[in-house]
């Protein structure tokens, strides 16, 4: 049953129709209006008497949130705040956002959702999302009908096991989605009526949560093998009858399960998975505005990827494509990769190698000269002896970029590229201020976390955060727009190409490589255009759009603003 219609009256103007009573209203987050209900809105539904006098605004509503936000002293009461906000009142929150975003992001998300997915059982406060689970898969399609909007288009779904840089962190993954999500709608304007979290809980390996009364989900150790291979079957085949042009983002599997279940369902339904395509098309994006302030092209640079998990192997393949567009074969552009682990360089000869590092590993043989200590090549030797330019950081190993290997790329090239890419901030690999100090200056950085301006040489440099935010929102929106029927490869590397684009000559001349975030939205519609044009170009997208993809984007997002509510009837 629908919960409220979306109309419009004779002049065109936006109404929602619903026949809820008036206190039920107040305790929705998509139709609460709280002290802005009109005085015509209180009578038709009941609440004379029961909200203050006042009528407020929107924008006063605003205010007074901020400066309760302002009063907590944590990122963490700001984040159970804003998070409490939204639960309260959608409009109200993303209103919020929309005004402050630059300052909101990182509460919101990273690197502050880090700490809310390791409390999550203990700030839990207000239920958003669908939780599948060992006890309950059996009755999938009448949890999907138990979601509370109809029209579900994107999805946002973890096992929780991959989370950021902290691993196994259990039912707290469910706090990812809901944060991706609302960048959807922050970033994109994806209207968050048609949006749905949904936590795959099937256990922890973790002693300490299954161990705490507390913890809030299956207390079990994790699924495996053919058990769950038959989990995830049947809920993507339930989504499929439900929802069947959901858009779907598997978010934090760990390694080989994050690209085993891309590949299995990415022709089944429109999906992708942000930590592996996502982060490879930002970073992918942050070399080509790199390039750009350089003035060298991407095949005149070795790449070594400190950090071998989805996100890694995410990033060596965008990479690859980036140099296949620059005239390379894809086994040249393999050649120029170099892809490290805890082990050490990835070699073909590594006993009980993962599948899906094998794609990135060298022959013995490309090592055969090169000055070893102990026969496997370390960080280190490797930027010294592949003679490494572009040094990118997704290890989630704090301080993993000294100064000894970052004056090593150094002395490769006039240009030092080093990202630093590993969330939360206590994970990143460097300090933009030590590469600065260490390059003398020279050194083209972004990082994963935001990070202060650097002061160098009697200027501040802006540290462009390579936050998939950048990417995956717009990406969203073109495939949505689009109805494309599949996430492609190309459509990945038009973001990048898009978002690249975007990215101003001043803000690059001070070293900024990404946008600033308060540019969030515009990126995000280019970002968007440009996918729905790849999608057009592969044969890809069911749906017929104008040729003015950038009006046509700007009709259909969604925007945080209270709109009338009437009557309607069996009221």
């Amino acid at each position: 049953m629908k919960q409220y219609e979306k109309k419009y009256d004779a002049d065109g103007h936006p109404y929602l129709e619903t026949s809820l009573p008036g206190l039920l209203l107040t305790r929705l987050p998509l139709l609460n209006k709280g002290t802005s209900f009109t005085w015509e809105e209180r009578k038709q539904f009941g609440l004379m008497g029961v909200l203050p006098t006042h009528v407020s605004t929107l924008e006063e509503q605003v205010e007074r949130s901020y400066a309760n936000f302002k009063s907590f002293r944590t990122d963490l009461e700001k984040h159970v705040f804003l998070r409490a906000l939204q639960d309260r009142s959608e409009v109200l929150f993303y209103a919020l956002i929309d005004r402050h975003i630059e300052e909101m992001m990182p509460i919101i998300y990273t690197p502050t959702v880090a700490q809310a997915v390791e409390q999550f059982s203990r700030i839990y406060r207000y239920p958003r999302g669908l939780v599948v689970n060992p006890e309950n898969i059996g009755q999938i399609d009448s949890l999907l009908e138990n979601t509370p909007f109809p029209d579900v288009q994107l999805i946002v779904a973890t096992d929780n096991e991959g989370i950021l840089g902290i691993g196994d962190q259990g039912f707290g993954g469910l706090a990812i989605c809901i944060g991706k999500l609302s960048l959807y709608t922050a970033a994109a304007g994806i209207d968050p009526a048609v949006t749905l979290p949904v936590e795959l809980d099937v256990g922890t390996n973790r002693k300490d949560l299954l161990e705490d009364p507390l913890y809030l989900g299956v207390k079990r150790p994790r699924m495996e093998g053919q058990e769950y291979d038959d989990f995830i079957h049947r809920f993507v085949t339930a989504l499929q009858r439900r929802f069947p042009n959901v858009l779907l983002q598997w978010e934090d599997f760990s390694k080989q399960k994050a690209f085993d279940v891309l590949s299995r369902y990415q022709d089944v339904v429109p999906s992708l998975n942000d930590d592996i395509q996502g982060t490879g098309a930002v970073v992918l994006a942050g070399l080509l505005a790199a390039a750009r302030t350089s003035q060298q092209d991407l095949k005149q640079q070795m790449f070594l990827i400190h950090g071998a998990g989805a996100g890694g192997v995410g990033v060596a393949r965008q990479i690859a494509r980036g140099l296949q567009l620059q005239g390379l074969t894809l086994d040249q552009a393999r050649q120029r990769i170099f892809l490290i682990d805890s082990k050490g360089l990835i070699l073909k000869d590594r006993k009980g190698l993962e599948p899906y590092k094998l794609e990135f590993a060298h022959e013995p043989a490309r090592v055969a000269g090169w000055k070893l200590q102990n026969g496997i090549p370390s960080l280190l030797e490797t930027v010294k002896e592949a003679k490494v330019t572009v040094l990118l950081g997704l290890s989630g190993q704090r301080g993993a970029f000294g100064e000894e290997v970052v004056r090593a790329v150094a002395a490769n090239t006039p240009y030092p590229v080093v990202f630093a890419l590993s969330n939360p901030t206590a994970n990143s690999e460097a300090v933009p201020a030590d590469i600065y100090r260490w390059t003398e200056g020279k050194a083209l950085v972004a990082t994963g976390s935001p990070f202060d301006d650097v002061m160098w040489d009697g200027a501040a440099h802006p540290v462009g955060q390579g936050n998939n935010a950048f990417i995956f929102p717009g990406l969203g929106l073109g495939v949505l727009a689009s109805r494309a029927r599949r996430v492609t490869d190309g459509m990945l590397t038009a973001a990048s190409l898009a978002l690249s684009e975007f990215v101003d000559k001043g803000r690059l001349a001070q070293g900024g490589l990404y946008p600033r975030m308060d540019k969030i939205h515009v990126a995000s519609k280019q970002v968007a255009v440009a996918v729905i044009r790849q999608a057009q170009k592969e044969g890809v997208a069911a749906e017929q759009l104008p040729e003015d993809l950038e009006a046509h984007l700007e009709a259909r997002m969604w925007r945080p603003e209270f709109l009338p509510i009437r009557k309607g009837r069996g009221g």
